[in-house]
């Protein structure tokens, strides 16, 4: 069995996180994550869900969606800002 590095996003309410993970390849075909890896995912969604993003922060990238407009301007309309900023 193979080990890789992975990028897991996973979204609750309006945050999205980028949670890096190992997946153990198997005979099968699938992938797994490693069971530290399984825990550090339900943390972080966990945490999202009560809206405690600075634990979430200590174990993922997050990111704040916001919903796009319609253009008035060429360059403007962001649809995705770091957690802790503002658009």
């Amino acid at each position: 069995m193979e080990t890789r590095r992975h990028t897991k996003l996973l979204q609750e309410s309006d945050f999205v996180a980028q949670v890096q993970v190992d997946l153990i390849d198997s005979e099968e075909g699938g992938a797994i994550p490693v069971a530290e890896d399984v825990r550090k995912l339900d943390d972080v969604r966990l945490a999202l869900r009560r809206g405690d993003v600075e634990a979430a922060l200590r174990l993922a990238k997050v990111y704040r969606l916001t919903p796009s407009r319609p253009r008035k301007a060429a360059g403007r309309g962001c649809a995705a800002t770091a957690a802790g900023e503002r658009a």
